[in-house]
């Protein structure tokens, strides 16, 4: 039933452009990675891709965050395996050396892990919702509004149906790899599509105005008016100021070598001109 409510929801919408915002995201991600203040966190972790998927039985079904605040509410889930890698470079690491990956089934979790969860969730939620916003805000030729400060609470597994952004992290140093999930409700998924109206208007325009192949492609056709046998010798014996009677009827129309149509030749204010075109047989 939530999923049918979820569908009629978003009938209409441009789902089809979710590869725009799912690109827009990936930036911002990064771009949020890589700050001063994020970067003794995530140290070497980069985006390797960001996709949108419908919640199936078998998605991730660890522990969820839920972030709210005036931008809206997020659900937010961190693979253990990154969250470790995180809370390993920011705690474990010792001189330049890259830190190993670490097995989750080998540690405990802690509070410390609990509390970064968290700090994470916070910053990539923003990232996400900043993107929302501004999006929002071109689509009404306005300023982005502020984002607030966002509540964490426990969260519960996305239901059946709605949809989540999954993005693939990896420290290549590290050999470590894993993701990080988002979970957007009914109000939150429509923000998202509502936001890429202005790609689905140009992408209508740029369809309007391309034309019909066969009213783009230009070809050049010439016109054979005369043609006449004359005798070689009466050919020498021209001079100049002489008349070559020649009588125009139909004439051949060319494409390259190929005879494509025959044409009446007429006169029009001095000039002459073909009508009356036909196909050759």
């Amino acid at each position: 039933m939530q999923h049918q409510i979820l569908d009629s929801c978003l009938l209409g919408r441009p789902v089809h452009l979710l590869h725009i915002f799912a690109a827009q995201l990936r930036e911002d991600l990064a771009t949020a990675m890589r700050l001063p203040m994020s970067r003794r966190y995530w140290g070497a972790y980069q985006v390797d891709a960001v996709a949108f998927s419908r919640v199936e039985a078998e998605e991730p079904q660890g522990r969820w965050l839920s972030f709210s605040g005036a931008a809206g509410q997020v659900g937010f889930s961190l693979e253990r395996q990154v969250l470790l890698g995180v809370l390993n470079f920011r705690y474990g690491r010792s001189g330049a050396k890259a830190p190993e990956a670490v097995d989750p089934a080998t540690v405990r979790v802690t509070a410390t892990e609990e509390r970064l969860a968290v700090a994470l969730g916070q910053q990539l939620v923003a990232a996400l919702l900043t993107r929302v916003r501004s999006n929002l805000a071109a689509v009404a030729k306005a300023a982005p509004g502020a984002m607030g400060e966002l509540r964490a609470q426990p969260g519960v597994h996305p239901v059946r149906g709605g949809w989540i952004v999954s993005v693939s992290v990896s420290d290549v140093a590290a050999g470590a790899r894993g993701q990080f999930w988002f979970s957007l409700d009914k109000a939150g998924m429509a923000d998202v599509l509502h936001g890429l109206l202005p790609e689905r208007e140009q992408a209508k325009k740029a369809l309007k105005s391309v034309r019909p192949l066969a009213s783009r492609l230009q070809v050049t056709l010439e016109g054979r008016l005369v043609s006449k046998e004359v005798q070689l010798g009466a050919l020498f014996d021209l001079r100049v100021g002489d008349v070559i009677p020649v009588s125009l009827n139909r004439t051949d129309v060319m494409l390259a070598d190929s005879r494509l149509f025959t044409a009446a030749v007429s006169e029009h204010k001095g000039k002459l001109c073909l009508t009356s075109f036909e196909d050759v047989e």
